[in-house]
């Protein structure tokens, strides 16, 4: 794993809630990756959003199925997402949750090359 975060990188919300959509994120990039793999967290400015970058060489994701990954119970690959014991729910919570915060996430993936989820959430700038 390799973090590269910003040092006065300031978002506004809610610690617990942050948490919850991070944790989620980093457990999907560890579980539909292959061992040794690499993991990559950035964090940065941008816009006036700050935002969080989760990189990982996994499985990836079909083009025809990124738009639909944050549906409630939709399974990219549900012969994996059985043997995982996922609910399908949460990609959903975390697009709910980023959204709650006034953000956004994007996906971008290639099919056995990797994914990465980019999630942006209003800078707060301190005094």
């Amino acid at each position: 794993v390799e973090v590269n975060l910003q040092s006065n990188l300031h978002v506004l919300g809610e610690e617990n809630r942050l948490i919850q959509i991070f944790t989620n994120l980093v457990n999907n990039a560890i579980m539909y990756s292959p061992k040794n793999s690499s993991l990559t967290i950035n964090g940065y400015e941008q816009n006036q959003f700050g935002v969080i970058e989760i990189i990982d060489e996994g499985i990836g994701i079909e083009k025809a199925d990124i738009g639909r990954v944050f549906e409630r119970f939709y399974r990219v690959d549900t012969a994996r997402s059985r043997n995982s014991g996922g609910t399908g729910l949460g990609l959903a919570i975390v697009k709910h949750l980023v959204e709650l915060h006034h953000g956004k996430i994007e996906v971008e993936s290639e099919v056995e090359q990797g994914t990465t989820m980019r999630v942006k959430i209003p800078v707060n700038r301190i005094s």
